[in-house]
């Protein structure tokens, strides 16, 4: 197993190791690690210093079975009023605690109704609770109103002072919105203690023998428009193609009982989570002989959920699973015998070789556990160099484990070379998996029911912790839904310029973290002056952003900018050049840019003339005709009018046209009156 690890990563290292980080990297764009020998060049030197002599080794590096409940993993979460009944009633009457929730839920039924009024209460509330009371989980909310400027003075001063007292208090969400500020301005040494710390949050939930399923944040906008496809999978038990995968189930379907179990196991496709229903359908599906159900009833008597914790059950499920050709199930059973649960004692030679059987078999996890093996010394020799490899090849195909034993790697130096920025943007993508995620499931069952208010202020909030899908789903909503987004402002509903600001800082950080559309945005922003400051030449820097992502919208706004020579210089060569990448990456442009061909052709060969003289006019006309029709001819009145005259025409029209065809008809002559032929 040594040789495969070794054999596998050489072929690796011999050019650059590329991977791209599994899918539920947040970014617009995936994330590719570029390693290079250089990397792994330190690496034999670190075999003697110990990994346990770090701080950041000593937790369960296998990943811990002891589960706590999510209120536990991220005090203060807004759980208890979206999931109530997943939380015992009697917290809500735990003195501060119990006010500092009803203040938030006041927040909420006020961004629902766009109440002005109880917004303002809500935030005096939590202003109370936070500054008289001391409250950490209150201080994080108002650090929220105050970055956003929700009913407060928007201050990113008291913003983030606010996070940074609740953080102290262990407030989980701060310390994400304070990693991401940190990160932002490139402070990693500060950021990247922080998403250490919430990742080990997150890696503590995964499963034992397999890696979670993704339950990624949903898109929903694509470009300008509704994604409306990613919606409709999202729509839980309402959803179509669940009720046909419900009535296959019910029909006795062990592969569609195996999916029924998963979605309310894990709470995929818009659907709570239930354990109650997922260890029926589990339960259900082995009886048809379902092997991958056999690995989750392990997964489920090991970590107690929903049941009574048994880890004999669990070896027993596992077993089965493994006898079945699950390969992954390998990985639960060794855990079980290096944690000597549900077993006779602990046993690390056999808990190596089921691991090894799980990674002779290509499973990710397998490869994980041995570099936990040997990271540690646990019943092999210590060695650091297997150790990193090892995770690499488990990194390579997905393991999000894996990413964050690299992330520390990174952080600490042992096994690869020190790289703050590195192990920050792994732990970030590790960390965002943690139960705070849960805010963006909350929102979109918000928007999907229509109460596009709250689903913004969620939306917001996670944007805050630094998710780029939510943060361009909450510009998305603004410059959708305009006042219907039920946005807050500093001392009321937001005005446009509010929501024009809010939304170009939304977009702005979006297109930070590789949104092209944001980026787009950004551009048309400084452009045309909405939001900010009318500015060409951070324009061109904002489309030459998007358009290295190959977004052909940036590329023809390019040439336009250098055809006309707006924060570029006048080049007419290179505008051609641009409009013709444009037509290649999207031939869906093919008019626009004909046209613009047109007019460089025109500009070229008639230089100062008259018709160059109209087409630049153009911009300046377009707007006071397209103002005119509005104002003039689209008004109420004058719209009735013009339709009915166009109707009075249209009769008049066909009404003439029947006449002269009757008259027509009347002209010609009778056949019987015609002369016979000769």
């Amino acid at each position: 197993m040594d040789l495969r690890c070794h054999l596998s990563l050489l072929r690796l290292l011999l050019s650059l190791l590329l991977f791209s980080l599994y899918p539920l990297s947040l970014h617009a764009r995936q994330f590719v690690l570029v390693l290079s020998q250089d990397d792994l060049k330190d690496a034999q030197n670190d075999d003697a210093s110990s990994p346990d002599s770090d701080a950041s080794w000593d937790d369960d590096d296998f990943g811990g079975t002891h589960v706590r409940p999510d209120d536990e993993l991220d005090p203060g979460s807004w759980r208890r009023l979206f999931e109530p009944s997943s939380t015992p009633t009697s917290t809500f009457d735990d003195g501060t605690l119990g006010s500092y929730y009803a203040a938030v839920e006041k927040m909420i039924s006020a961004s629902t109704n766009g109440d002005a009024r109880m917004m303002e209460e809500a935030a005096a509330e939590i202003e109370t609770a936070a500054n008289t009371e001391g409250d950490p989980h209150a201080r994080s909310v108002l650090g929220f109103l105050h970055g956003m400027g929700m009913m407060l003075e928007r201050n990113k001063a008291k913003a983030f002072l606010n996070h940074y007292f609740a953080a102290e208090g262990g407030n989980a969400q701060s310390m994400m919105a304070l990693a991401y500020t940190y990160s932002r301005q490139d402070m990693y040494e500060k950021a990247v203690k922080l998403y250490a710390e919430l990742a080990e949050i997150a890696v503590n939930s995964f499963l034992i023998s397999k890696d979670s399923p993704v339950i990624e944040p949903v898109r929903i906008h694509n470009g300008a428009e509704e994604n409306k496809e990613a919606l409709k999978k999202s729509r839980g038990e309402d959803d179509e193609d669940f009720q046909i995968l419900e009535y296959q189930a019910q029909k006795g379907n062990a592969g569609a009982m195996y999916k029924m179990g998963l979605f309310y196991y894990f709470g995929l496709r818009g659907l709570r989570r239930d354990h109650a229903k997922a260890l029926m359908w589990f339960l259900k599906a082995v009886d048809k002989g379902e092997p991958r159900s056999m690995e989750l009833l392990g997964e489920i008597y090991a970590r107690g959920a929903g049941v009574e914790r048994n880890y004999t059950k669990a070896l027993e499920w596992l077993s089965l699973a493994s006898k079945q050709g699950l390969f992954s199930a390998y990985n639960g059973m060794g855990y079980l015998y290096v944690k000597g649960y549900g077993v006779e004692k602990k046993n690390y030679t056999k808990a190596k070789e089921y691991f090894e059987r799980a990674a002779d078999n290509e499973d990710a996890g397998g490869h994980y556990n041995l570099g936990v093996m040997y990271l540690k010394g646990i019943g092999v020799k210590k060695d650091v160099k297997i150790a990193c490899k090892c995770f690499i090849v488990a990194a390579n195909a997905g393991q999000p484990k894996a990413f964050y034993q690299l992330a520390k790697m990174f952080h600490t130096g042992v096994g690869l070379k020190k790289n703050l920025p590195m192990a920050t943007a792994l732990y970030k993508l590790v960390a965002e998996r943690g139960p705070w995620s849960s805010l963006s499931r909350w929102a979109l069952e918000s928007y999907l029911k229509g109460d596009v208010g709250k689903a913004f202020l969620l939306y917001s909030r996670m944007a805050e912790l630094g998710y780029e899908i939510a943060q361009s789903n909450a510009a998305w909503i603004l410059d959708k839904y305009g006042e219907r987004s039920m946005c807050m402002g500093e001392s009321g509903l937001c005005t446009d310029a509010e929501r024009h600001q809010r939304a170009h800082s939304l977009w702005w950080q979006a297109s930070e973290q590789g949104n092209e559309h944001a980026a787009l945005l950004i551009g048309d922003a400084y452009y045309y002056g909405r939001g900010t400051v009318r500015d060409y030449e951070r324009a061109a820097e904002a489309y030459i952003h998007a358009k290295s992502q190959s977004n052909a919208q940036a590329m023809f706004n390019l040439g336009y900018m250098h055809e006309h020579g707006q924060g570029l210089p006048f080049d007419l060569h290179l505008a051609k050049r641009y409009y013709d990448q444009a037509l290649e990456i999207d031939p869906a442009a093919k008019l626009p840019v004909t046209l613009a061909l047109t007019s460089l052709w025109i500009r070229k060969n008639y230089a100062d003339s008259l018709l160059v003289n109209i087409i630049d006019s153009l911009p300046e006309v377009y707007p006071k005709v397209e103002e005119w029709v509005e104002n003039v001819i689209m008004e109420e009145g004058n719209a009735t009018i013009l339709t009915l005259f166009v109707c009075l025409l249209t009769v008049l029209y066909l009404r003439e046209r029947q006449r002269r065809h009757a008259a027509g008809e009347v002209a010609l002559p009778n056949e019987h009156d015609l002369p016979a032929p000769h």
